[in-house]
């Protein structure tokens, strides 16, 4: 008896037409099959061939060129321009997205130097709620302090939170985005409320809203 030989077929096979199957001969009759949507079997066998190529690419290429830096918009320092604050209380890295007078996107890289961790904590480097809603009250600075708004280094300052809600912990070497959000604006008062949110890995850490105020206003 033969026996068939095992046959490798390239990749560029796949996005070959499929042949419909043989008659089949009930009582005499020959049953035809059912003709399926045109296309809709090639087309699903060329998606999986496309994603194992994808999926092939991706695993030969080394992890330190998988994934992109974040963009920057403003750096360190722009930022010291911007903002009042310095170290060890200017807890914004670099901005990555911004629109004037509306919304900034920012990053805090969370390092084990950073110099609350000996204290919170030392067996386990928790970054404080608190340091979390300050760094973004200081992203929403971004957003006041702009000839936009009309604010200015000397005359902002965080009024207040409310419904803050820590999701998920962050730990040494996580990066903290923020997004900032301008909700309602009264210039005659020079108060500005605000929408933020965090987050690590895509996943929100931190939410709230915030209050902010030019004395100026």
């Amino acid at each position: 008896m033969e026996t068939a030989a095992a046959v490798s077929v390239p990749r560029s096979a796949c996005r070959a037409a499929l042949p419909f199957p043989a008659p089949l001969k009930l009582q005499g009759r020959v049953a035809l099959p059912r003709r399926a949507l045109p296309g809709a079997p090639r087309q699903r066998l060329v998606a999986r061939c496309a994603a194992a190529d994808d999926s092939a690419a991706a695993a030969e290429l080394p992890i330190e060129k998988r994934f992109a830096a974040f963009p920057t918009v403003m750096d360190i320092n722009q930022i010291r321009e911007i903002l009042p604050h310095r170290f060890p209380f200017l807890l914004v890295d670099r901005v990555i997205e911004y629109k004037a007078g509306e919304y900034a996107v920012a990053i805090k890289n969370v390092t084990i130097n950073d110099n609350f961790f000996p204290g919170h904590f030392p067996e386990r480097p928790i970054m404080p709620g608190v340091l979390m809603v300050e760094a973004m009250a200081q992203v929403g600075g971004i957003v006041m302090l702009q000839p936009e708004v009309g604010g200015s280094q000397d005359n902002f300052f965080f009024a207040g939170v409310d419904k803050v809600r820590f999701r998920k912990p962050v730990i040494a070497g996580d990066t903290l985005v923020m997004r900032m959000t301008l909700t309602k604006y009264q210039k005659k008062f020079g108060l500005a409320k605000m929408e933020g949110k965090a987050y690590v890995g895509g996943d929100v850490v931190c939410e709230g809203e915030f209050l902010l105020i030019s004395a100026t206003g």
